[in-house]
């Protein structure tokens, strides 16, 4: 994937929230729960569940097992592969 100004401008919206940088880089590292990135970032689960929630809308995260109550994972996509490398 060829990296355009969409991507670019999915760069500036990470880069403008620390917390966001936090999960995708964490991310970059293999799916993960979110009471896991919690404790890696030093974030509370519930703003990791709105950043994950936000970052899936941009199609930059998704979750490996939607139907689960709890151990929701979460890995970057393509694209959050693709733009974490630049942040």
């Amino acid at each position: 994937m060829e990296f355009s100004d969409e991507l670019w401008a999915e760069v500036g919206y990470i880069t403008i929230s620390k917390n966001r940088r936090k999960v995708m880089k964490i991310l970059a590292d293999g799916p993960k729960i979110p009471s896991q990135i919690g404790n890696e970032a030093g974030i509370r689960t519930n703003h990791v569940s709105n950043n994950l929630r936000q970052l899936s809308d941009h199609g930059l995260v998704e979750c490996i097992n939607p139907n689960a109550k709890k151990g929701r994972l979460y890995r970057l996509t393509e694209k959050g592969k693709i733009v974490v490398e630049k942040i």
